[in-house]
């Protein structure tokens, strides 16, 4: 995981304050984790084919009004470099952000990321975010 953290998010760039996700403490190595998403004892050398990575993210403020863009350039961080067999579950750390479940319901909902990155203004933002990745 700590390649994940340090290879992959630790470097993505807030969109409000010219510092790393990494550097703010939005991102953290502990708060990374792997899990097989079907059960491995019915699959070969009992190892699952699909693994969900999970990241919670910690907002600099609670009433952080970009957190659901960060967590969309996180997402779409590890969606881009990660192969097919991950999947990619981004979300608020409990007691972190004042309205964390709707947050949380956005990052979740397929098809509200879809709709999210066709937004042509917040393509832009996600792709000044990753720019130094």
């Amino acid at each position: 995981m700590l390649q994940i953290y340090t290879d992959l998010i630790a470097n993505i760039q807030d969109p409000e304050y010219p510092l790393t996700l990494g550097s703010l403490s939005v991102v953290n190595l502990p708060d990374i984790s792997l899990a097989p998403t079907l059960d491995p004892s019915k699959f070969p050398n009992n190892v699952s084919p699909i693994t969900t990575l999970t990241v919670l993210l910690t907002p600099t403020v609670t009433h952080c009004s970009l957190a659901t863009v960060i967590g969309l350039g996180v997402r779409v961080r590890l969606e881009q470099a990660l192969p097919p067999r991950f999947r990619v579950d981004v979300r608020i750390k409990e007691g972190t952000h004042s309205t964390a479940d709707q947050v949380n319901k956005q990052l979740g909902d397929k098809e509200r990321v879809a709709a999210a990155l066709e937004n042509g203004t917040l393509m832009g933002v996600l792709r000044k975010m990753l720019e130094s990745c």
